[in-house]
This record gives structure tokens, sequence and C-alpha cells, in this order.
């Protein structure tokens, strides 16, 4: 920068104003007075600066890049080296992967990685959860680029389906993240660690919630675990439960999830629930009458024998047997099997029972004469399929 240049901005330290007597024309120049000019300069760099703060925001890699600093103060130069594991949570945001990766010792700091985003904020938007491989050290266009790319993603997708056991999801979970059965076992014994509800009386069965997760071989069993409850908890809330109602929904939707066919039928199931339970003196005299819950009893799945049913009447989760809910959930429902017990589809259905075990048609009826014809309707179809039904 040319002194001129300086001088036509902040002004020559030397006064040119006109001498005031002959004496000052001889006076020795004064040496300049860098003080005042010190303080001009830091003054303009005050109101240049807060006049281009949101510029600097956009622009600041490219300043950075030509003022030489990029590699030195915000950024590593890379490649990197030491292979380690991030995980990017579900809903994680720029600022939240941007402190993963600065704490991970990946980037330099949180500054270097948002300024890539702040770049190509689109591909930064398609960043899926995971685990992923990086190096520590790496430049931070070259971590974005590879969490960018799904294909990079060590943790594969587990998905938990409706209506599980507690100890088939144990294993579902175990098979498909490597992490040992007994940790999970282990974990169930100390539910409150798991934030399960007091309401559920130490009974973690029914509270894993069905879903996909992203889990590996990483994530501790008791953290797998305690997500999946505080997902049931975030459905009940969404469904307006009030928790004193909590373990009652949820032992209701169980049942739901074991004995409807489909989506329609969810509601109704829920209903015919509710007025047997509702109605002591009713047609089924207070019992639930649910074959889920026999199932359960037994831990077998698929139709049961004669003697398979006799077999669990002294057992409380036998609804035949015993009157009213069973004692505790008979597997993990889905949202659609909460939404439905929290909200039963209206109607006065005590009965109802599924005519065609391939397509899952299942007729309601009011009275137990309408459910004896329904019935009969079943067993013509049984006749008509031999081996599909048990006597």
């Amino acid at each position: 920068m040319s002194q001129d240049f300086t001088d036509t901005i902040f002004g020559d330290d030397t006064e040119r104003r006109p001498a005031r007597s002959r004496r000052e024309l001889h006076r020795k120049k004064r040496p300049p007075r860098r003080g005042r000019r010190l303080l001009t300069l830091l003054l303009a760099v005050v109101l240049v600066g807060a006049a281009g703060y949101g510029a600097f925001s956009v622009l600041g890699p490219t300043v950075r890049g030509l003022v030489g600093g990029g590699q030195t103060d915000v950024d590593f130069p890379g490649p990197g080296e030491g292979e380690t594991d991030v995980v990017i949570a579900s809903g994680a945001t720029g600022e939240d992967i941007a402190t993963v990766l600065r704490d991970a010792g990946v980037t330099k700091t949180r500054t270097a990685y948002l300024d890539v985003v702040a770049a190509d904020p689109t591909t930064a938007a398609k960043i899926q959860p995971g685990t992923y491989v990086l190096l520590k050290g790496m430049r931070a266009q070259d971590a974005f680029e590879l969490l960018a790319d799904p294909a990079n993603r060590v943790t594969e997708r587990v998905t938990v389906r409706e209506g599980l056991w507690l100890s088939e999801t144990l294993a579902t979970l175990s098979k498909a993240t490597g992490v040992p059965l007994k940790d999970y076992q282990a974990a169930v014994k100390n539910p409150k660690a798991l934030g399960l509800p007091a309401e559920a009386k130490g009974n973690l069965e029914g509270w894993l919630f069905p879903a996909s997760y992203e889990f590996g071989d990483k994530t501790p069993a008791a953290e797998q675990l305690t997500q999946m409850v505080a997902q049931t908890v975030k459905t009940l809330t969404a469904a307006g439960v009030d928790r004193k109602n909590w373990q009652r929904t949820i032992i209701i939707a169980s049942i739901v999830e074991g004995e409807a066919s489909g989506d329609a039928d969810r509601g109704k199931v829920a209903r015919v629930i509710e007025n047997r339970l509702d109605d002591p003196n009713g047609p089924t005299g207070g019992f639930l009458q649910m074959d889920s819950t026999v199932n359960f009893a037994l831990h077998k799945r698929g139709n049961l024998t004669k003697t398979e049913y006799e077999s669990a009447k002294s057992d409380p989760y036998d609804t035949y047997g015993s009157p009213g809910l069973p004692p505790g959930p008979i597997g993990s429902p889905g949202k659609a099997a909460i939404d439905a017990a929290a909200n039963p589809t209206p109607g006065k259905w005590f009965f109802f029972v599924t005519v065609n075990l391939d397509t899952g048609e299942t007729l309601f009826a009011n009275t137990f004469a309408e459910q004896q014809a329904n019935q009969q309707k079943l067993n013509q179809w049984c006749d008509a399929n031999p081996g599909k039904c048990t006597g």
C-alpha cells in the first residue's frame, strides 16, 4: 500500500497549515506522532470489520485461503492418520456434526467443517445417521465427502418388527449387531437404568419399541434398549395417553398387535377388548378370551391344539381362564396398535373371528349368535384348505 494512498485515507501526520511566524518556519520538523496514526488505523479497522462481518462469514474460507491461514488456523492439512469411529446421531444438525468431528480429533475446529457445509448445504442435508470410520487430522472437506457417501457407513440398520416377545427382540438385536446376547440379558436386569417407567413395575416386556434403528457392535446393549424404551414413551405421549394409563395401554396394544390381521381391524379389536372389560356380565363374562395371550403363556407361536389350551389354564396370561387384563404386555406393540388402544373404533362388538387365514379377512359381531355364524364361515374355509387349521 503506497504512502500516497494511506495519506489520502488517514491524512499525513505533518500538519499542512500556514506558519504562524518566521520562527515557526525555521523550527525543526517534529518526528511523526505514531500513537495517533496507530489509533486512527485501529478505529478504521474496527469500523470496516463491523460493516463487513456478514460478508466475511460467507467469504471466510476464501479469505483464509488467500492469506494462507486456512491450513494453520482452522483446518488440518490432511490426509490424516489413525482410524476412529464417528457416530452421527439421528436428527444431528450441521452444528452437531461439527462438534462430533472436532471432539473426535477428525477436524481441527468446528469452523472448518461448517465452512464446507455452508459451501454445499444440499449435500450436507443428505448425510445419514450411522457410524463412520474416519481418520484423525483430516481436512474438513475430505471428512465431509466421506460422510456424504452412505456407502461409507459401517452400521447396518437393525429392524425390530411389531409383536415380538422380549426374548425374541433381544435375540434379533444380538444377531443384527453382533453384541452378545448375554449383554442384553444383563441390561434387562436393571430396568430403571434403561428409563423404564415405574408404571411397568420392572417388566420390560412390551416397552421395546419396534422400529428400525442405527445400532452397531459398538453401541452398548443398555444404550440400545434405552433408546427403544424412550421411543415407546414418546409414542404414548404423542397418542395423548395419560401417564397413569401407560401400562394399561401397552397391555391392550400388545394384544391388539397379536390379534389384528391388518390396519383396518386394529381399532375394532381394541374396542372388543374394552367392551369385554367394561361389561363383566356381558356375553364373555369379563373374560378377554384372546388366543394371543395363550400363545404368550406357552411361549409358542402359531395355532394351538385343544390340549395346549388346556395346559395353559393355570397361567395368569390365559385370558380364557383369568378375567380382565393379563398381568403385563404380551409383546411389543407398534405405533398403529398403540394409537388403536388409545382411541378404539366406536362400536358394540364383543366378538371377532378371522374367516380366511390367507388374506386375514376378519368379521366382527355384536352377539354370540352372529359370532357362531361367522365361525361357520371359518370352518368352511378350513375344510377347503386342509392342513391350515388346527382342531
